[in-house]
């Protein structure tokens, strides 16, 4: 029977109701690239969650290449995530803004007018890109980043996490996983560059770290943390390089010193990826002081397991919780879960983007 997982947990100064996270997934519901009434209120269905990280949310123009993605640069976003953070705070729970730069992996029909497609290197990824003005398109060609481009956009980066606390979250998570612009650093697949930022594992850490440190700068250790997938497939970054392992293992030791308040390492070989060598994580593990979220297929006995050893100290639900916004009650009593409907995880649909996203019932209403 969990024990654990169901018990309170502690992350930094903050004490979590339980050791359960809500993972970031992207939902596209953001019209305008801002958020609105409806996200509020699809987080606070969620929030008996311990912790809930938020979809990607972009610190720049530049950064919007998925559709109707939000983002943390502007007055009108820090007033939309306003809303969100008080209806998730009056249910109990925390939340973490995931800031999400996608660089390559972007269209510009789906950027606001004056923005531009960067990356480290013009290198396009494979694969397409969805727009609603043009349907699935390839994903562009990027501009390589000038050293100017790489400082305005760490920058850029630490405003957000000021504004992060200014619309009242607790704290952020830089996404360094997944394909986008951090991980496009860490990758010598997409990162050909032969100045400061290109080449060897310390150069190629050094824009993440270089963000990292403006983010504690700005707000403390305490409230930045950090999403890695060492090995990860997303993002047209296979295959990996021979020092991809030295690489995560350099970067935690560094994150360690810095005094991030935890690692989220997410691992989606559940989802036909290539599963992280245990090697790597338990290199990891041993590497780094502070909090570890582990994500990735986890069920309640594996959760547990993990969480008993101390191989995680919270562990990350993601799927699971779209469908079922009392995810947390389920888990503790063995009820059924409900099943998602792909067709509208971005999109909604025929009755508009609510569908697919704040109408899945808890079980009582299901039930009733």
């Amino acid at each position: 029977m969990a024990q654990k997982l169901f018990s309170e947990a502690t992350l930094g100064a903050l004490t979590l109701a339980n050791h359960i996270v809500m993972a970031p997934m992207t939902r596209s519901r953001a019209i305008g690239n801002i958020p609105n009434d409806m996200i509020a209120e699809y987080y606070a269905q969620r929030a008996s969650a311990g912790l809930i990280i938020t979809e990607g949310t972009s610190p720049s123009p530049n950064g919007l290449g998925y559709a109707r993605i939000p983002g943390l640069y502007n007055d009108e976003q820090i007033e939309g995530w306003k809303k969100v953070t008080s209806a998730v705070h009056d249910k109990g729970s925390k939340i973490f803004v995931q800031l999400m730069h996608t660089g390559r992996i972007s269209h510009g029909a789906n950027m606001p007018a004056g923005a531009q497609i960067l990356a480290p290197s013009s290198v396009a990824a494979a694969g397409n890109m969805w727009t609603d003005s043009e349907g699935l398109v390839p994903n562009a060609t990027p501009r390589e980043m000038t050293t100017a481009d790489v400082k305005e956009a760490i920058q850029e980066f630490v405003q957000a996490a000021k504004n992060a606390v200014e619309a009242g979250f607790d704290g952020i998570e830089l996404h360094g996983a997944n394909g986008y612009l951090i991980e496009q650093f860490l990758s010598d697949r997409s990162n050909q560059r032969t100045d400061e930022y290109g080449g060897s594992v310390e150069n190629r850490a050094r824009f993440l770290l270089e963000i990292v440190e403006g983010s504690i700068a700005a707000i403390g250790a305490d409230k930045v943390g950090l999403r890695l997938s060492p090995f990860g497939a997303a993002g047209d970054l296979l295959p990996h390089a021979d020092d991809t392992h030295d690489l995560y293992v350099y970067l935690t030791s560094q994150l360690d010193q810095l005094g991030v308040v935890y690692l989220h390492l997410v691992d989606h070989s559940g989802m036909g990826a290539p599963a992280v060598p245990t090697a790597t994580v338990d290199a990891i593990r041993e590497t780094f002081t502070g909090t570890l979220i582990l994500c990735g297929s986890y069920n309640v006995e594996r959760a547990e397991a993990d969480l008993e050893s101390g191989k995680a100290d919270l562990v990350a639900f993601g799927r699971p919780f779209i469908a079922n916004p009392d995810l947390v009650e389920r888990l503790e009593t063995g009820a059924e879960l409900a099943q998602l409907d792909p067709a509208t995880l971005y999109a909604g649909g025929p009755k508009g983007f609510e569908q697919g996203y704040i109408d899945y019932p808890a079980l009582a209403e299901a039930q009733a």
